[in-house]
């Protein structure tokens, strides 16, 4: 399995054109020049870029020409202080990862797909020849249903085929079903050429990291506990705590009984073997700790993910840089934050 190289530690821009109010005013403060250099003196190479086609499209389709300048500054600014960039498709028309009602025709509507084709057509042609150097392409973030694996890696294949009409070695990043999860890299085709990699999230065990998380139906409100618990412990307290049933199911792994490190061991295996039958890069873009969990714990967490991803020289990007509930520049880690920055 080779290396991602390039894009080894790295941490993502949640927030900025993502997941936010999409007016000029939140795009020219959320993100500037400074918090680029900050993330630079970090000692990471690169930052994961998400974006939603708000940004640069209107709901009719249109192009909003002026917008695509927060994409070219962030290159800029990431060329001065020497950072690698990913961009991360993170809503296109008719598919977001948080609105599954929005999202139910994508895989079945031809049209909702050509107008994804045709956003990567013209992203491609900006920015894929000229940067492939320093900037990779994610094709979509977060395919939540479990039952289009086959669906998506055709249309991910279509969509890899309009990028090579502009560059033959700008990296591609392709993630899995539900949710993006690691054990689901398995599924994911072949790759087309050399210049591909894959992709998942990790924020296991999810009763930790997203602890009290008010969007969440099975979380309860006020929920709170540590890291680390034995296995078993988790899934009593699942259980105490009335989480779906079934919730705490892939907790399960033979000879492992306790979470520390051998537990990311034991989940990235199936996806470490794909990505080695392939010899493909294997990346993580997601990973990281709500606001609500004990700073000691997030420390524990941060510590055991970082040890597998160095073992198995898996590629990663933190979530997040600011705010979006889990913002490593929150005052609510700054106890520990120099602790965690280590864990990059």
């Amino acid at each position: 399995m080779r290396k991602f190289e390039g894009y080894y530690r790295g941490i993502n821009l949640g927030g900025w054109i993502s997941q936010c109010c999409h007016e000029i005013e939140h795009y020219d403060t959320f993100i500037v020049e400074d918090d680029i250099k900050e993330i630079a003196s970090w000692g990471v190479d690169h930052i994961r870029v998400p974006m939603d086609y708000n940004l640069i499209e209107t709901e009719e389709g249109e192009r909003i020409e002026e917008n695509y300048k927060y994409l070219d500054k962030c290159l800029e600014w990431c060329e001065k202080y020497n950072l690698n960039m990913i961009l991360d498709l993170h809503k296109t028309a008719g598919y977001v990862f948080d609105d599954l009602e929005y999202s139910k025709d994508f895989f079945h509507d031809e049209a909702l797909q050509e107008r994804f084709l045709n956003l990567w057509d013209d992203l491609a042609s900006r920015y894929a020849a000229k940067y492939a150097d320093r900037l990779a392409l994610e094709l979509l973030n977060e395919i939540v249903d479990p039952n289009v694996a086959k669906e998506w890696n055709a249309l991910a294949k279509k969509a890899m085929l309009v990028i090579r009409k502009y560059s033959k070695d700008v990296k591609i990043l392709v993630g899995g079903i539900n949710y993006n999860n690691v054990l689901s890299v398995q599924q994911l085709d072949p790759p087309i050429d050399e210049n591909i990699v894959y992709n998942f999230h990790c924020y296991d065990p999810q009763i930790f990291t997203h602890q009290s998380a008010y969007w969440q139906d099975f979380m309860p409100a006020g929920f709170h506990c540590d890291y680390p618990l034995t296995i078993d412990e988790y899934i009593q307290l699942a259980k105490d705590n009335n989480f779906p049933e079934g919730s705490t199911d892939h907790f399960r792994y033979p000879g492992v009984t306790k979470m520390d490190s051998t537990f990311f061991d034991a989940i990235f295996t199936t996806a470490i073997a794909h990505a080695e039958k392939y010899d493909v890069p294997l990346y993580c873009g997601e990973y990281g700790v709500i606001d609500q969990a004990p700073l000691a714990g997030t420390v524990n967490w941060y510590k055991d993910i970082h040890e597998a991803f160095e073992r198995h020289q898996i590629g990663r990007a933190a979530w997040t840089y600011k705010k979006m509930d889990f913002g490593l520049t929150q005052e609510h880690v700054a106890p520990v934050k120099d602790e965690l920055l280590k864990y990059l």
